[in-house]
């Protein structure tokens, strides 16, 4: 599979990535052996970037993830989100998160149901417009 640079940080990932969400009980209840497949399928191809969230399938999709990726965690290139949670405090009724001791939570909640010590790419979902940016970011730092 073709490689493509992620800006200018000096990583390669694959030109395709694998959005999971739909691998969770999201949009109905996926096959959860088939979704392990799926994305045994796609690794074996050379795909290496996934995207998960901690919101999708209320972390189900992580525990998922970190299934699948046993073993071949070096192979992956690793991304999740953060920020839907909490109260509501969106125009569209979204509850968006960006406080910092939500963000430092959420990440060690990733890392639990993800079984892995890091993640390649951690980003917000949403931007919660009650917390400042950059003390969300600073507790990403």
């Amino acid at each position: 599979m073709q490689t493509r640079s992620l800006g200018n940080t000096g990583e390669h990932v694959s030109a395709l990535g694998l959005g999971c969400m739909g691998m969770s009980p999201v949009y109905g209840t996926p096959d959860e052996a088939e979704s392990i497949r799926t994305l045994h399928r796609f690794l074996d191809a050379g795909g290496t970037l996934l995207d998960t969230a901690d919101v999708y399938g209320a972390g189900h999709n992580e525990t998922l993830v970190g299934k699948a990726i046993a073993g071949r965690r070096e192979a992956v290139f690793l991304c999740t989100k953060f920020a839907l949670g909490g109260l509501s405090n969106s125009p569209a009724g979204i509850n968006v998160n960006g406080r910092p001791d939500y963000v430092r939570q959420a990440i060690d909640a990733s890392l639990k149901r993800l079984n892995v010590e890091y993640v390649d790419l951690y980003y917000q979902h949403r931007v919660d417009p009650n917390t400042p940016i950059e003390e969300t970011v600073g507790a990403m730092a």
